[in-house]
């Protein structure tokens, strides 16, 4: 089970006993909290601060935890507006102010993030998490971060202001990392970013104008389309196959939208694990090059390939010189969630208008942060953790293909990816998975269906299943309790055979 699960039963336990305790009054030491509940005192902490941030606990160092005195009740509302929930004021007027679009034909910009936090939530206690975005506690380089972070605090200047773009030798490495060892990318075509997700909304922003159409796979990373709807745009999808996006499909789609941006993941894309084929990466270059448009790639998955994935495909900034693809890299997803540190590469006056943008929406990366990741990159243990991540995902990936293989061979999937952590499953025609993510997360295990990541009406019903967060020893039990879950939802493909 992962600490974050150890830390939220702790947590609940914990809460269910504050009746104990009157008002200010001390609760047992963390010492016995440790002994009572066989539990680190990393996770006795953790579980002490959930409590604390809910206004139940209040912790004094050196003193102990007490529980939290009672909150006076607030008093029946007065005055000439006193009603039904006016003691609390009233925000009916924000869905006029939040609705009111500037113009009649501008694309109402709506914000839901529903797609993401799916894979972002902490699951309840006890559920197997096979839908997470992230490496578990036991890939990610937790000593080695520490490590980074304590020498980066130590060097001079390191809590000064950083250069806008970044620290030049971190840029420095990102283009060696992005162009290779011949210079394709120079450190001044280099803007350091707080992780991917910030790197793709800075990016929609500064290619697109709000009400304009952005190209995407389908089916895509929700996060992506979470990010361009925030800022106006309008999503247009492009199928993906084994294969990757379909180049003949990606011309059509430029003409029908007069789109002049298009978002992919050429390798090991989210959620379908396809790589796009040496004959169709020509292809897209050239598409977008004659619609006169700009190709981001999000190369998310790089370090996540498995140690049998053979030779990885350069990425495509490497054969593009005209400044067509703006680049996307990030060491959060092969490191840790909290470790938000990437770089945006791009060739031209666009990256001015890239600067901009992310100057105007977060002034810059802190210098401790980016400090950090050049004391981590350059370690020894770097090179070491990466071969760690390679193998450790390749066997988690194999253990799910064969439980998924015994347990649900009704539904056999199209592509076991060699490199990041989705499984794409496919579903029978007319599959409620909605239905069946509540079922699954009633038998004990969570997945993300897959209707959010679509930008338009999906073509089938799909489960996209991740075999990094739970432990090597939970994956089976997942997918048992999957096949659980798919019993009660598809009792004629998925018959639980203990019944």
């Amino acid at each position: 089970m992962s600490q974050r699960s150890s830390v939220a039963e702790l947590a609940h336990s914990l809460r269910g006993e504050l009746d104990r305790y009157s008002p200010g009054e001390k609760l047992p030491s963390s010492r016995s909290l440790v002994e009572r509940f066989r539990a680190s005192p990393v996770t006795v902490s953790r579980a002490l601060s959930v409590l604390a941030a809910e206004g139940l606990v209040v912790t004094r160092p050196g003193a102990g935890a007490f529980r939290a005195e009672t909150p006076a009740a607030p008093g029946p509302p007065t005055g000439a507006g006193a009603g039904p929930g006016a003691g609390a004021g009233d925000t009916s007027w924000q869905e006029i102010a939040l609705s009111a679009d500037a113009s009649a034909d501008q694309v109402p910009r709506s914000v839901d993030a529903r797609g993401v936090t799916v894979t972002l939530d902490t699951p309840p206690p006890g559920s197997t998490e096979l839908n997470g975005g992230y490496l578990p506690p036991g890939l990610q380089p937790e000593r080695a971060l520490s490590a980074a972070l304590a020498r980066a605090g130590r060097r001079p200047g390191a809590w000064d202001r950083p250069p806008l773009e970044g620290v030049f030798e971190l840029r420095g490495w990102f283009a060696r990392e992005i162009g290779g060892p011949f210079g394709a990318v120079l450190p001044s075509e280099v803007l350091i970013t707080a992780g991917g997700q910030s790197a793709i909304t800075t990016a929609l922003r500064a290619l697109a104008p709000p009400g304009a159409a952005v190209l995407v796979e389908s089916p895509t990373y929700p996060g992506m389309l979470a990010a361009a709807r925030a800022s106006g745009l309008r999503p247009v999808p492009v199928p993906v196959d084994t294969d990757g996006v379909r180049p003949e499909l990606l011309a059509e789609a430029f003409r029908a939208s007069g789109a002049r941006v298009f978002v992919c993941q050429p390798l090991f894309q989210n959620p379908t694990g396809a790589t796009l084929a040496p004959g169709r990466r020509r292809e897209v270059l050239r598409v977008a090059r004659e619609a006169g448009a700009f190709v981001v790639e999000d190369d998310f998955a790089r370090h996540l390939a498995h140690d049998d994935a053979g030779a990885l495909l350069p990425p495509l900034r490497s054969e593009d010189p005209d400044g067509v693809v703006v680049h996307i890299r990030s060491l959060t997803k092969v490191t840790s969630p909290s470790f938000r540190v990437g770089a945006l590469a791009a060739r031209g006056p666009v990256v001015e208008r890239l600067r901009a943008i992310q100057i105007v929406d977060s002034f810059f990366v802190p210098r401790p942060l980016q400090e950090a990741a050049l004391e981590l990159v350059g370690a020894p243990a770097w090179p070491r953790h990466l071969r760690a991540v390679a193998t450790g995902l390749r066997a988690r990936r194999d253990l799910m293909l064969a439980a998924l293989a015994s347990e649900l061979p009704a539904l056999p999937l199209a592509h076991a990816p060699r490199g990041g952590y989705h499984l794409w499953l496919r579903l029978p025609d007319g599959t409620d998975e909605a239905a069946l993510a509540s079922a699954a997360l009633r038998a004990g295990v969570a997945v993300a269906p897959g209707r959010p990541y679509f930008a338009a009406e999906s073509p089938a019903p799909h489960l996209r299943l991740t075999f990094a967060p739970p432990a090597e020893s939970e994956i089976a039990e997942g997918v048992r309790r999957l096949r659980t879950a798919c019993a009660e939802v598809l009792p004629d493909r998925c018959r639980d055979s203990r019944t």
